[in-house]
């Protein structure tokens, strides 16, 4: 199984800088670009994401070079878009990437947003293709396949290699609202929340049930601080204008954003970090 040569990475943030990383392990040359207020902290994420690779004993037969000019991604055959996920600006990036590196595919890291809506901006949207990766992206064995509706047939086979080429399962899902794992997950969370909400037990003790219980390795509301309440808030707004009020964000949820308490990355949210 393997991977391209060389891999083009648009955004550089904590998903970006492991997905760079996970290509470079794999034996890529990886560029990522990233805005010149945010290179220097990119760069230095992906240098401490590999320097702990190889404390670990870890080979990197890859590279990864962060760049502020997206021309420098001309002639690269993949490119992954890692932005946030506002529709707007995911439009605006790969826009950006098509003229930049036009003869691309293009895989967009995103968790619940339509490949058939982001592939509007784009001349030909049979090239994009969703690839839904989990943080940490180093330590995560599973990449979500999204397939659009004009998404080509070659580039889903394509694109489950890739995957195999990185060490990690590939599940193929239909573009759908929050695909399988969003939907799902998001899902368990809200409910968990709700349970905390109405003092049926505590945020430890609910993760526990799931974890002793049935076996999940990390439980909803401890995988929420880590995937941060900003974003499960988000993609449950998301989810709440396309599937109903059963994914409606509870009070507790919106509260604690409100108060920045968006888990590990400011240090609270079901948990003190």
């Amino acid at each position: 199984m393997t991977v391209p040569a060389t891999v083009g990475v648009y955004g550089g943030g904590r998903m970006g800088a492991g997905i760079a990383h996970a290509f470079a392990v794999a034996g890529s040359a990886v560029t990522v670009v990233e805005t010149e207020a945010a290179a220097d902290a990119a760069r230095a994420r992906v240098e401490k994401s590999l320097a702990k690779a190889a404390e670990k004993g870890v080979e990197v037969p890859g590279t990864v070079t962060v760049v502020t000019d997206p021309a420098v991604l001309a002639g690269v055959p993949l490119v992954v878009e890692a932005v946030p996920e506002l529709v707007d600006l995911k439009h605006s990036v790969l826009a950006t990437i098509t003229r930049s590196a036009p003869d691309a595919v293009i895989g967009t890291n995103t968790s619940s947003l339509s490949i058939d809506v982001l592939a509007g901006v784009l001349p030909d949207p049979s090239v994009l293709i969703g690839l839904h990766f989990f943080n940490p992206v180093p330590a995560s064995d599973l990449v979500e396949v999204v397939v659009g509706e004009r998404t080509s047939a070659d580039l889903v086979a394509r694109a489950q290699e890739w995957v195999r080429g990185l060490g990690k399962h590939a599940i193929t899902v239909r573009d759908s609202p929050g695909f399988a794992s969003s939907r799902l997950g998001v899902a368990i969370a809200l409910e968990a929340m709700r349970m905390v909400e109405e003092g049926v037990a505590s945020a430890e003790d609910i993760d526990s049930a799931m974890v002793l219980g049935y076996r999940h390795p990390v439980g909803p509301l401890r995988t929420t601080d880590i995937v941060g309440l900003d974003v499960r808030l988000a993609i449950a707004e998301h989810l709440e204008r396309e599937l109903g009020p059963r994914f409606a964000p509870p009070r507790l949820l919106r509260d604690k954003v409100a108060a920045g308490k968006l888990g590990r990355k400011t240090g609270e949210g079901f948990y003190e970090w």
